[in-house]
């Protein structure tokens, strides 16, 4: 049987520097994030500033319309800290919303059984309340040493310009095509003339002006969040979304409210691991780091097949758990496309932040009055009523975002996550391991090889990956298959990762295959 193949491997060198590294993926928000630490700015600054800026150049994996996490390294108190801003179920929110038709899975979910017409996966009933603004606002004011207005500017400007056209947006814009066509605003806006935009024909750059969301943004830049939580922003966006169907209404923006927690923490080989807990997979992590540490010790040298097998194994284990037993309604737990930044600074404190609206392109729904992309939180929900992470209205959903920050024994700092959906989890969990177990610098650790377990019994092997272990890997566990970490489709979570000395020197890396992905020193 004929099969596509590739033939390509690109590095990307890690950066290192002394007064501060940002890592994003996107090229543009890196340069705003280390702009931000040049004049003065800490590591909170410069993340919310990236991250503002990521929604406005690669809507499609982020936005306003969104949530996140945060973890935070204060260096003065040599503690962290986590910031929740993850989506919410609308109040008005009904099992029935979401009938179940089948026992095969769904598209885009966490293997979830299917719903008629996936409306938990796009469409008005799949968005779900956003917390980004809230949640980087708050961030900003405990944290941060900038004012708001200065903080978004950046982002105000990249809104204006419109999202620079590439052929990287342009395969992401026409691989979504089909479903963007199903909504008038998202048809008009990225499909204007019933086609993908493309690069110029002397291939010069064009740019896609995101509707009204350069207007927004103006809007909060002068009011804050309070512009969408409460004011004028916020009753538009509801509005616009009840008229097609959704049960989101301005009472949702209003009640929502962004928190800070304390991290999940473990001990792991000498080092402490902090995650954001709760709903993230953060307590997985915890649980497989445990896990790990029992039943494998890592030998000299580079990963080996036991290795590899000691991680397929506790990852098939953590997510038979997971799926099984986490959620809001829960007694463990309280009360795909993302994407992933991570920030370092001259003071030493350092930010792992990841932000998502979920699927490509969310819900699909955007919004004709204020240019918000929406969305499609509510397929994180078990459409399967009566469960810990069930439809209830006002709950939040058990996530995959694991933004981490680990201390290790020598003092170092380590921040890394990853956007990629179920692949995020794992992606985190083994470059914890390349680093901790085998003291890989940062350039080896996100260049080394990785398998992938999602939330079924398939292991996915990275093609790179030595032909000796792939093979007897595939004998041991024979529903597996070998994949090139490609631009498309992706089988693996993306990473960043900087690693921040006690001397004051950082390292910074990110992996490909995302060519607009870059690590930038202040």
């Amino acid at each position: 049987m004929d099969q596509v193949q590739e033939y390509w491997q690109i590095r990307k060198a890690a950066v290192r520097g002394s007064n501060g590294l940002v890592a994003t993926q996107h090229y543009r928000a890196s340069d705003v994030g280390a702009a931000v630490l040049r004049n003065g700015g800490n590591a909170i600054d410069a993340a919310v500033a990236a991250g503002l800026t990521l929604g406005t150049v690669e809507p499609w994996m982020s936005g306003i319309g969104g949530g996140g996490y945060m973890t935070v390294y204060l260096a003065e108190e040599d503690r962290v800290h986590v910031v929740e801003f993850g989506m919410r179920a609308p109040l008005g929110a009904v099992p029935e919303d979401y009938p179940i038709v089948g026992k095969e899975t769904g598209t885009d979910t966490f293997n979830w059984p299917r719903v008629e017409a996936d409306a938990n996966v796009h469409g008005p009933l799949s968005a779900a309340v956003p917390g980004y603004l809230k949640g980087v606002s708050l961030a900003l004011e405990t944290f941060g040493t900038m004012e708001w207005q200065d903080v978004i500017a950046p982002a105000v400007v990249t809104a204006e310009e419109g999202v620079p056209i590439d052929w990287y947006a342009t395969h992401m814009i026409t691989g979504a095509a089909r479903g963007l066509r199903l909504y008038d605003q998202t048809r008009e806006t990225y499909l204007h003339d019933g086609l993908p935009p493309t690069l110029g024909i002397d291939g010069t750059r064009g740019r896609l002006k995101l509707g009204q969301l350069a207007e927004t943004y103006k809007t909060i830049q002068k009011e804050g969040q309070d512009a969408l939580y409460g004011g004028e922003v916020g009753e538009c966006l509801a509005a616009d979304l009840e008229a097609v169907g959704s049960r989101i209404r301005n009472a949702d923006f209003v009640d929502y409210e962004a928190r800070l927690g304390e991290p999940a923490t473990t001990r792991y080989r000498g080092s402490t691991v902090y995650c954001a807990g709760h709903l993230t997979a953060g307590p997985t992590l915890m649980r497989s780091l445990n896990d790990l540490e029992e039943r494998w010790t890592a030998s000299s040298g580079d990963p080996d097949i036991i290795a590899y097998s000691s991680y397929a194994e506790t990852l098939l284990a953590a997510y038979e758990y997971r799926l099984k037993h986490l959620g809001e309604g829960s007694q463990t737990s309280r009360p795909t496309n993302t994407t992933h930044l991570c920030v370092s600074d001259a003071f030493g404190n350092v930010v792992s932040l990841t932000q998502t609206i979920m699927s490509g392109f969310g819900s699909r729904i955007m919004s004709p009055s204020t240019g918000i992309l929406v969305n499609n939180g509510m397929m994180w929900f078990d459409p399967r009523p009566g469960g810990p992470n069930s439809v209830v209205g006002g709950r939040h959903p058990l996530c995959n975002m694991c933004p981490t920050i680990a201390k290790r024994s020598d003092g170092a700092i380590l921040a890394l996550g990853a956007c990629g959906g179920r692949h995020i989890f794992p992606a985190v969990f083994q470059l914890l391991s390349f680093l901790l177990d085998y003291e890989m610098d940062v350039d080896e650790a996100v260049h080394q090889a990785r398998l992938d377990v999602s939330g079924t019994d398939v292991v996915t092997l990275m093609s790179s990956m030595d032909e000796i272990f792939r093979h007897a890997l595939a004998d041991r566990y024979p529903g597996s298959r070998v994949r090139p970490n490609g631009v498309s489709p992706m089988f693996f979570g993306l990473p960043q990762v900087i690693q921040q000395h006690p001397a004051g020197e950082g390292v910074g890396g990110c992996f490909i295959p995302s060519p607009h992905a870059r690590v930038v020193a202040a």
